[in-house]
């Protein structure tokens, strides 16, 4: 199994939360891998585990990709638990959007973009526990994209319609984020999408 506890350290300690809602989320997760014997397990309920997840935005960070998750019923960005053959967190997030989304041909753009650590309530046979999601921003040609795995429908929204209901407020924290820092941003010539 890859060491994925050295380079997400090194990562958290480098982050720079934007508030102090994610400064306690960026100590419980730096916590959780310090203390617990599988943070990344799934099956590590006390208090959760690792998840990564990846908010996408088109070549103009004027729209962004969001699913409609199956079992929260929720329009949220693709992501979820860390496998034991992914190599980092990263790898972890990539693999969930193409699970989700179909998408693979993705420029990195922050990484992280956002921490985030929720509740997730008990569901059949899991207790009660925590996600410590790690979140990345990422790049993709608009449009691009098809429903799958845990999503029930997926589109492109303009970053300044996801507001409210029925968005998620950790969703809205990373759309704030995302128009923050990139809201001006042009067109890159230096992102490319393959052949």
């Amino acid at each position: 199994m890859p060491n994925r506890r050295t380079p997400l350290a090194t990562t958290l300690c480098t982050f720079r939360p934007a508030d102090a809602v994610e400064s306690q989320h960026a100590l419980a997760m730096a916590n959780l891998l310090a203390n617990t014997a599988a943070p990344f397990a799934r099956d590590q309920f006390s208090p959760g585990h690792f998840t990564a997840s990846a908010f996408i935005v088109d070549e103009q960070f004027s729209q962004i990709l969001l699913i409609f998750h199956a079992k929260l019923q929720r329009w949220l960005q693709p992501g979820g638990h860390i496998d034991d053959d992914d190599v980092d967190v990263e790898a972890a997030a990539r693999r969930e959007v193409a699970e989700e989304t179909g998408l693979t041909d993705l420029t990195l753009i922050a990484a992280p973009l956002d921490l985030d650590v929720h509740a997730i309530p008990a569901y059949g046979a899991f207790p009660a526990h925590l996600h410590f999601d790690v979140r990345f921003l990422f790049c993709a040609p608009r449009g691009a994209g098809v429903a799958g795995s845990d999503a029930h429908g997926l589109r492109w929204v303009p970053l300044q319609q996801v507001s409210g209901d029925p968005y998620d407020e950790s969703v809205l924290r990373a759309v704030r984020k995302i128009a923050a820092r990139f809201g001006n941003h042009p067109a890159s010539g230096d992102l490319s999408f393959g052949a």
